[in-house]
């Protein structure tokens, strides 16, 4: 029986040894093509330089994706290709000019797991304690971009940073998704042992269904980050943080429970900010902030020219201007861009109506 079979193991044993040496054909072919690709972004990065042009597009790196996910026809899913052109991409930027983003860190907060998502591992990450801290440092040029969340599909508004860009001059420059999935972390996975909880406001909030069944008995602790949860609960052997699985990863932690929230469908959109101009791609969209008069039917008249164009309005947010009581500034999403003669016109017709209106950025709509 046993020399029968040997033929067959031959076989098997030099056929996988002639997939593998195919295999390693193409990755040479690869390889060499990436480093072809990388020459060809340093001589567009020369070019940039001397028009003093920013290294990074939006608009192209969108256009990018998007059409090689429609040429796509293979086994490769389209996940996996974003996820591998984000890293070509980000390899790119970074042999045209090293870029520094900062985020809201420490390490493996959701935030830092956005950047990394937009940017790619290539670039060089600054966390910072706080969102003001994130804008601080590119207004002051430290960094080249910050990446800081704006709202959550359960929790609403990110407030604080709303607030920001009323006193900035940054322009919002790309926006992502993120798909929010939390876990319990401990020092031992075990349930019983946990005596606090650690995290940030919003994620307790995602997560009080659960902690009201599972344990009722501990009122959850508010911190600046999911991760600085994360490092809390490292310290202490009868803490637990709600926080990320990279964050148990990173801090030596154990997933007491996964997938805690309330609802599966968590999403949060966070921005890049920066200084940027970004080109139209033919599916953007227009952010807005504005002060009307404090007078009725202000708003609507404001609004009014939105509704006669026929362009679509995403989003409407107000927050108090905290310079005097009881008046608002507005926060506006419109589908299209600044480019756009329509939605232009528009925002100039809207302008003419306001006490005050600024252009927040037109850039690239994302997949949310």
């Amino acid at each position: 029986m046993a020399n029968s079979e040997n033929p067959k193991n031959d076989d098997s044993t030099s056929k996988i040894s002639s997939l593998r040496n195919s295999i390693n054909d193409i990755d040479d072919n690869i390889l060499d093509l990436i480093n072809r690709r990388l020459l060809l972004a340093k001589e567009i990065g020369q070019i940039k330089e001397l028009n003093n042009e920013p290294i990074l597009d939006s608009a192209r790196e969108t256009t990018i994706i998007k059409r090689l996910s429609s040429l796509n026809k293979g086994h490769l899913s389209n996940n996996a290709l974003h996820h591998i052109f984000t890293e070509i991409i980000a390899a790119s930027r970074e042999i045209q000019k090293p870029q520094l983003v900062t985020y809201l860190g420490p390490e493996a907060t959701f935030t830092h797991i956005a950047a990394i998502k937009h940017f790619g591992r290539s670039v060089s990450f600054v966390p910072q304690p706080s969102i003001r801290d994130i804008f601080s440092e590119v207004e002051k040029g430290v960094c080249h971009y910050g990446v800081t969340p704006v709202e959550n599909s359960i929790e609403g508004a990110v407030n604080y940073t709303l607030d920001l860009f009323f006193e900035s001059n940054l322009k919002i420059c790309a926006e992502l998704y993120l798909n929010i999935s939390l876990d319990l972390l401990s020092k031992t996975g075990n349930l019983d042992d946990i005596k606090v909880i650690y995290s940030h406001p919003q994620p307790i909030g995602q997560c009080r269904g659960w902690l009201r069944k599972n344990l009722p008995e501990i009122v959850p602790e508010e911190c600046s980050s999911t991760a600085y949860a994360a490092q809390k609960a490292a310290e202490n052997s009868e803490a637990a943080a709600i926080a990320s699985s990279e964050a148990a990863r990173l801090y030596n932690l154990q997933i007491v429970a996964s997938k805690i929230e309330d609802f599966s469908k968590n999403i949060t959109r966070f921005l890049v900010i920066g200084r940027d101009e970004i080109h139209m791609t033919g599916n953007d969209k227009t952010s807005i902030m504005f002060v009307t008069s404090h007078v009725p039917g202000a708003l609507y008249r404001v609004l009014e020219p939105i509704a006669k164009s026929g362009i679509n309005m995403l989003k409407l947010e107000s927050r108090p201007t905290k310079h005097e009581n009881w008046n608002y500034f507005f926060f506006v999403d419109l589908e299209g861009h600044i480019e756009d003669p329509k939605v232009q016109d528009t925002v100039s017709k809207m302008k003419s109506l306001c006490q005050y209106l600024k252009l927040l950025g037109s850039y690239p709509r994302a997949q949310g």
